[in-house]
């Protein structure tokens, strides 16, 4: 099947993106990569995957993904040389009509992810989780919801389907993930690039970098310029790595009544 080409953001969408930014925290541009083209990319930016850092992600859901279509995003990871985290997300979301209450929370963020085609605004708790826990959790040792701290827990309360409890969810992973973090010299700036692999064997490589939200526009155009220049697609399908992983994983939970 062909890759689906993804044009700039249309122009009667800017006006949407243009309040979005006005009313978020921080902005993300974000770029994945074709399968086919990735070892391309990899060499053309010079990555040496030995200093990437591993993560091991976790997704929580009910079996029909009623969390992801309500726009809630709950995970849970284990991280290298760092520790165990986790998220509380709501996707989208208006900055403008969140409570100041909520804004004002240290460990509250919200977010513009933009990529070819198009733009997501989202609002995420986060939470900083005791070493090993993740793993005790996900081995039943440790109900789901210790993972998540209070403001966490009402959050998800808040925004969840009635009658689903963190507790009631199952568990979608893991998911590996290298992260690597590199300066380009051609480039004024830091920039992300993940390789999620999942069990299929499939990948998907997201370049990103993150940046003030007034510098949005400036920034995107820098980092097209940029990756242009290493002769890296910008046309490309994008691969939405969370979706992937939630519908891998309820796939397979459903693998065994569909055989019996």
């Amino acid at each position: 099947m062909p890759a689906v080409t993804r044009p700039a953001i249309p122009d009667a969408d800017l006006p949407e993106l243009l309040e979005l930014i006005g009313g978020a925290d921080s902005m993300e541009l974000k770029l994945t990569v074709p399968e086919i083209e990735q070892r391309s990319a990899i060499a053309a930016l010079g990555l040496d995957p030995l200093e990437s850092q591993i993560r091991q992600v976790y997704f929580f859901d009910t079996p029909d993904l009623a969390l992801n279509q309500a726009g809630l995003v709950v995970r849970a990871r284990r991280v290298q040389r760092k520790g165990d985290d986790s998220v509380v997300k709501l996707r989208p979301v208006v900055p403008a009509e969140l409570p100041a209450k909520i804004r004002r929370a240290p460990a509250f963020n919200v977010e513009v992810d933009a990529m070819p085609g198009g733009f997501v605004c989202s609002a995420s708790f986060k939470g900083v989780v005791e070493t090993g826990r993740v793993k005790d959790a996900v081995a039943g040792r440790r109900p789901v919801r210790k993972l998540f701290s209070k403001e966490q827990r009402a959050f998800y309360a808040e925004h969840a389907p009635d009658g689903v409890a963190l507790d009631d969810l199952a568990i979608l992973g893991p998911i590996f993930v290298l992260k690597l973090k590199f300066a380009p010299t051609d480039l004024d700036r830091k920039l992300v690039v993940e390789m999620w692999l999942y069990p299929d064997d499939s990948r998907i490589l997201e370049l990103s970098t993150k940046c003030p939200p007034p510098d949005a526009f400036l920034v995107a155009a820098e980092l097209r310029a940029f990756l242009s220049g290493h002769g890296i697609d910008l046309t490309g399908e994008q691969a939405p790595k969370t979706k992937r992983a939630l519908e891998f994983f309820t796939a397979r939970m459903r693998e065994p009544a569909a055989a019996g």
